[in-house]
């Protein structure tokens, strides 16, 4: 049968004209073999195109919910850098009245940030990463870090908390607020006069405002001091206990005279630009037994 001959005759309608085609019977079984694959093939692409449409849309789906993770995981490492920030400021602050009143003295006011000195910052650290779970897991690590650094602060709240109500007087003898409105045109340290352009130690901070401006006592204390000084021109001195002094120089006019008790926001001065002064400001220091130490350690506000 597969090696028999047939013969296929075709006829031209009303033409009389005919051809013959003779094929193999192999020929004719091939044939309807190529026709079966054809229509096999046919039924698997388009199959596997319906699985492709199923599963583009899927991936789509896949990625519009990955792309809304990431947007969520970053709003929340926005927050978290936040509570970073809330948490070392709230503990410079800390450290700050710890210095105040004299309490852990070898203790560092700035300290390393959360996760220890090698830390980075959490945005390059933890944002460039593109796997979504380990973006995940670095989260809940920093914010495991983040709740046992809130709780350590929290005890070193309670603390500092119970030397200050045991030590009132103290604190309400200590420096801890602007004495007057302004910016600081002169830090505390080495600087460049302005007299001599040599390189100075500059005893206290300068802070520059209009002449009048109201200065106030930054603690209780005791004028010892309030008349012409030198080149400090019109100042005045008082003295807050506990081996603390502040001293306010170049002044206006004065409120308050020698011998008189002073409290914390009352008003004791005016800004001017007396002795030798290039123009308006306050120079103030703050003395720890007698020695000049920065007085932005001792301003909270």
């Amino acid at each position: 049968m597969l090696f028999r001959k047939y013969d296929i005759v075709v006829f031209k309608e009303n033409e009389g004209i005919s051809r013959k085609f003779r094929l193999r019977g192999w020929f004719g079984i091939a044939l309807a073999g190529l026709l079966c694959a054809l229509i096999a093939s046919n039924i698997f692409f388009w199959n596997y195109f319906i699985n492709f449409k199923v599963m583009k849309k899927e991936l789509g789906n896949s990625e519009q919910t990955v792309q809304e993770q990431k947007t969520q995981l970053l709003a929340l490492a926005t927050k978290i850098k936040t509570l970073e920030k809330d948490l070392l400021r709230i503990r410079d602050f800390d450290s700050k009245l710890r210095v105040m009143i004299n309490l852990d003295q070898d203790r560092r006011v700035s300290e390393s940030p959360i996760g220890g000195p090698e830390s980075a910052d959490f945005a390059n650290s933890y944002l460039p990463m593109h796997r979504q779970e380990l973006l995940a897991r670095k989260m809940h690590n920093f914010l495991h870090q983040l709740n046992t650094e809130a709780r350590l602060e929290e005890v070193r709240q309670q603390e500092l908390m119970h030397v200050i109500r045991s030590n009132q007087d103290l604190w309400a003898a200590t420096p801890s607020i602007w004495p007057t409105q302004g910016w600081v045109s002169s830090p505390f340290g080495a600087r460049t006069s302005p007299f001599t352009a040599k390189r100075e130690f500059h005893k206290g901070i300068d802070i520059s405002a209009p002449t009048g401006t109201p200065i106030y006592a930054p603690a209780k204390g005791v004028v010892t001091f309030s008349g012409a000084d030198g080149g400090y021109g019109l100042s005045m001195m008082i003295d807050h206990g506990s081996g603390i002094k502040t001293r306010y120089a170049h002044l206006h006019s004065l409120a308050v005279k020698a011998n008189r008790k002073v409290s914390r926001g009352e008003l004791i001065a005016y800004v001017g630009n007396t002795g030798r002064s290039t123009g308006p400001h306050l120079h103030y220091e703050v003395r720890l037994n007698g020695v000049p130490v920065n007085p932005m350690r001792y301003v909270l506000n």
